[in-house]
């Protein structure tokens, strides 16, 4: 399970540069508006054969006038409570802020590992400036320039360094991880209090990473399965957070330890923005989907007019990936909670499944003759031979064809589409490849 590193600091010193660095990801996050995409602020990071998961908490602060107070110390106060390692940014050109005293208050207070960085450093006079930094009490600041990339290979390796040994795993492979995600009051702890019951069958609780993340056996309805700490599960924040930011934050580690993600969306409201940035880290992270449309029992329409609308507006909204099951269900009144378990194991059964070669290949190759991919520059582009790659992480076809660079994104989404007409991969995602034959 991956360790969370959390980059904190005031604007413009140099956060989104930094997260891309980490991350290797070549997209500059511009904008700090709120509404834009959040995707891009959670990213993964590798370094010496290990792997940490890094949040950029820049891009939640809304563009107000209290940017300098209270928004951004809220995302530092959920980030020392959410991370397992802070990054705290400061910037050497503008020099020591009040600001920085202020953050660096309530990071002394934290009781988690912070390394304070000083940015801009891009030559060597700039080193005896950094020193004032000392002053905030976190130790000594590592200099970089996340522009140029100078210093990271260091910063990198005294973050592996201070990050909490990650918690080895003993929890069986072969059985489901279902985590319940979505926004703050969509009926998470509802759903989870119901799947428990009253007579609740708890075999174990097992305790992951070091920030208690806790996998909770069940074995019910027939079903054995673990359920992956999410809201219910830990203890509630005191902070009055930004409740978006901080719904994405504990999502994170929720989506990364589970095979299915249950994504709660409340019937009364709809899908809005913040259901979007829960789906997006479901999809960055490659997790099966069932998407459960909660308190249901509130909507005064029920009728299957009402039903379609619904659906394909979720499947608008989270379109190219539209083939996963959509339960409307109540937490409340227990209405389809058993059909939400059944469709999350015959889903989790879903990534397991293997199709054989010449099965494959039987099936698609008279597709691909009927619907070659489109000639490019008056060359044709032929594929002659596909295979299901063996114990992938999720189901992995390889087309092999003698062009393979001319095969573009919406043909390969054409072959994931006949895949998925013949083969059951419902809720899944897949991956197509296209490699010189």
């Amino acid at each position: 399970m991956a360790n969370l590193v959390a980059i904190v600091g005031r604007p413009n010193v140099g956060k989104s540069t930094l997260f891309n660095r980490l991350t290797q990801s070549r997209h500059a996050i511009v904008s700090d508006t709120a509404g834009t995409t959040r995707d891009r602020q959670y990213g993964k990071c590798a370094w010496n054969g290990q792997e940490f998961s890094v949040v950029d908490t820049g891009g939640w602060v809304v563009n107000s006038d209290d940017i300098f107070e209270d928004a951004i110390r809220r995302q530092v106060l959920v980030a020392t409570e959410e991370a397992d390692l802070v990054l705290f940014l400061v910037d050497v050109e503008t020099g020591l802020t009040d600001w920085d005293e202020d953050v660096a208050l309530i990071l002394r207070r934290a009781k988690l590992p912070v390394v304070l960085v000083a940015n801009k450093v891009d030559n060597s006079s700039e080193y005896y400036t950094a020193a004032e930094f000392y002053k905030l009490g976190l130790g000594e600041p590592i200099c970089i320039s996340a522009a140029t990339g100078g210093g990271t290979g260091d910063l990198l390796d005294i973050i592996l360094s201070r990050l909490p040994a990650e918690a080895k795993e003993t929890v069986e492979d072969d059985i489901p991880r279902f985590a319940v995600v979505g926004r703050p009051n969509a009926g998470k702890s509802s759903i989870i209090n119901a799947f428990i019951g009253e007579d609740r069958n708890i075999v174990t609780e097992i305790a992951g990473t070091t920030r208690d993340s806790i996998y909770t056996r069940f074995d019910k309805f027939g079903f054995d399965f673990y359920l992956v700490d999410t809201a219910g599960i830990r203890r509630k924040n005191k902070v009055t957070e930004d409740l978006e930011f901080y719904s994405v934050m504990r999502s994170i580690r929720a989506i990364e330890n589970s095979d299915v993600c249950i994504l709660m969306i409340d019937a009364t409201r709809g899908i809005e923005a913040q259901d979007m940035n829960i789906f997006q880290l479901i999809q960055k992270n490659n997790k099966s989907l069932v998407v459960v449309v909660n308190k249901w029992d509130l909507v005064p329409d029920k009728d299957q007019k009402v039903i379609d609308t619904f659906t394909n507006a979720i499947r608008s909204r989270m379109a190219p990936f539209v083939d996963f099951p959509i339960i409307f269900a109540s937490a409340l009144t227990k209405q389809r909670i058993f059909k939400v378990l059944e469709t999350a194991k015959d889903v989790y059964m879903n990534r397991k499944a293997h199709v054989g070669t010449a099965k494959l290949n039987e099936v698609m190759l008279p597709i691909i003759e009927a619907t070659p991919p489109p000639s490019i520059k008056g060359k044709y582009i032929k594929i002659k031979y596909c295979t299901q790659l063996p114990n992938t992480q999720i189901p992995s076809f390889v087309f092999y064809a003698n062009l393979p660079q001319y095969v573009k994104e919406p043909y390969r989404r054409f072959l994931e589409n006949k895949i998925r007409e013949n083969w059951s991969m419902h809720g899944c995602p897949i991956n197509v490849f296209v490699r010189q034959k």
